[in-house]
């Protein structure tokens, strides 16, 4: 799915550029909150980028199910900018060997979860045996921590089965699945974790509030023809999320808005304050932190070899 909404910047300083469009891709989820809230200043009229980025640039929303498809879209020159979980940044990072992708920001750290049916004894990987857990998609960085964790607890976990199945479905999918008993487990993200508690009666086995999320990730070659617009735009993005931060409840009610208007998704107020606490808002990001993910990817068969990090992290 992909959702375009233009705007344009009136004045900016002397030097900024000019006649340029920003593509940025992003998920329709809590854990993806500076796009939504960015959207939805956009709603009410107001610009949280425009009047940061110079004059007539333009910025294209883009919106995609998870990471794998956006990186996709990083490769197919469809995207300039994307918020995306850390896995699929390293696994483009690596498939093209550094030529395409640079994590330039983070975005929100900690939302994601194990959620399991509340009649199960589930407590171990090895409980697992023989079921299925939902994840968003096939690689996303949930995805990996699932099979990830599988495989630390001693199951024999393949692409398409093995001791347990790891099934990618698309996080409603998951919830239907769920209520209906043919997923046993799921591993996903806000709003989705909550939304399993609290309209499926799941129970959260493990909360990853520590772990990174989402990032922002740039195109190399957008970075390398407008590294001064890339600056500007993290810069804004860091800035966003210092507001949003110190404005939660108004937060929260501008991603319930924005997912009921582009995506017509509807967060009661209690499943949005009930799902924030769970994250975190951060533009910070090193690479030591990406290192946990380039191994669990190694270990999931995902990631052949080490790739060299050096270029992965570039804060323009």
């Amino acid at each position: 799915m992909a959702i375009a909404a233009g705007l344009w910047v009136a004045e900016a300083p002397v030097g900024h550029a000019t006649n340029v469009t920003i593509r940025v891709g992003h998920f329709p989820n809590i854990t993806h909150v500076q796009a939504l809230v960015a959207r939805s200043f956009e709603h009410r009229g107001q610009s949280w980028f425009a009047d940061r980025l110079g004059p007539d640039v333009v910025i294209e929303w883009y919106a995609y199910n998870a990471g794998p498809s956006a990186m996709e879209a990083i490769f197919a020159d469809s995207l300039d900018l994307a918020y995306v979980g850390p896995n699929p940044a390293i696994n483009a990072y690596a498939r093209s060997a550094g030529a395409e992708v640079r994590i330039v920001a983070g975005a929100v750290n900690g939302g994601s979860a194990l959620v399991v049916q509340p009649a199960e004894r589930f407590v171990t990987p090895t409980d697992f045996r023989g079921r299925r857990i939902g994840t968003p998609q096939f690689g996303n960085t949930q995805d990996v921590a699932a099979r990830a964790w599988l495989r630390e607890g001693g199951l024999r976990i393949t692409q398409a089965g093995g001791d347990a199945y790891v099934v990618p479905t698309a996080n409603p999918e998951q919830l239907s699945l769920f209520k209906t008993r043919q997923l046993d487990a799921v591993w996903t993200v806000e709003p989705w974790v909550s939304r399993l508690e609290l309209e499926a009666g799941g129970k959260v086995l493990i909360e990853e509030r520590q772990a990174v999320t989402t990032v922002l990730v740039s195109r190399v070659g957008f970075l390398e023809q407008h590294r001064d617009l890339v600056h500007r735009f993290v810069q804004a993005h860091r800035e966003l999320g210092d507001w949003i931060s110190g404005h939660p409840q108004e937060a929260q009610a501008m991603v319930r808005e924005e997912l009921k208007a582009d995506f017509r998704v509807t967060m009661s107020p209690d499943l949005a304050s009930r799902a924030w606490p769970r994250m975190s808002v951060t533009s910070d990001i090193a690479l030591s932190a990406l290192q946990e993910y380039v191994a669990k990817a190694q270990r999931v068969g995902f990631l052949d070899a080490v790739p060299d990090l050096s270029q992965l992290v570039v804060l323009p």
